[in-house]
């Protein structure tokens, strides 16, 4: 049986261009009852992030006394895949919760809340391939809108081959039958990237080119979550306005 073709004369199969990113949407104070939320459309991926914090740790004895812990709990809504999933926590989910928070650590000032924890919890309504990355961008946008100080907004995208292609932002299928993943996120002010990882085979050349290719995916999702931050603040602006 022969595999499916998922690049049609240049065209993949949903019809975008081997260097472009699926469409975006990013809004970010979205959940009342968080101290900062964000909601994201990437593709068919549906996501949504609250935060809480800073604020004090429990059990205690997990606190540390020269910086706060960051905690991150990425989690897929058993509807969010076909067929169902378990809502119980998987080991995949334990795994992208580690990597969210390592990819956003670098990002934080944790020294300024000694004894305290952050809580960025990651709820998959919908899953459409590279959800680690679209979980670090949407993360980013709601830890801002929670006050928390940032050095720089954490950016994230993947690119990978298809198809012997190199291409960016993989959709599910393009992740499941591709031959290469390369998820990367990215601090463009900073220039430092805080998520590099690799699934399947790629030359020297071609992770080249699929590195820089990410790379210039996160500085255009870099722009998307500026303009969401922009967006919520003169929201809040125009109902102090109002009152």
């Amino acid at each position: 049986m022969s595999k499916k073709k998922l690049i049609v004369k240049g065209v993949r199969l949903d019809g975008r261009k081997w260097n472009e990113l699926r469409p975006i949407k990013i809004e970010g104070g979205v959940l009342p009852n968080a101290d900062g939320s964000a909601y994201l459309e990437q593709g068919r991926n549906r996501i949504i992030v609250g935060v809480f914090g800073p604020r004090e740790l429990h059990p205690k004895h997990l606190a540390k006394p020269h910086k706060a812990v960051l905690r991150c709990r990425y989690h897929m809504a058993p509807f969010s895949v076909d067929p169902r999933r378990s809502p119980a926590p998987s080991r995949r989910d334990t795994e992208l919760s580690m990597v969210i928070r390592n990819a956003l650590e670098p990002a934080l000032f944790l020294e300024r809340y000694p004894r305290a924890s952050i809580d960025v919890f990651v709820e998959i309504l919908q899953a459409d391939g590279s959800t680690r990355c679209a979980s670090i961008t949407a993360a980013s946008v709601a830890l801002v809108d929670a006050g928390i100080p940032m050095r720089d907004l954490v950016a994230a995208c993947s690119a990978g081959k298809i198809d012997s292609e190199v291409v960016l932002d993989l959709n599910d299928i393009e992740d499941k039958e591709g031959e290469a993943d390369l998820p990367v996120a990215y601090m463009p002010k900073l220039g430092k990237v805080t998520l590099l990882q690799m699934d399947g085979m790629l030359s020297p050349e071609e992770f080249d080119k699929a590195l820089n290719l990410a790379l210039e995916g996160c500085n255009k999702i870099y722009e998307l979550q500026r303009e969401a931050l922009k967006s919520r603040y003169v929201k809040q602006g125009e109902g102090r306005s109002a009152e």
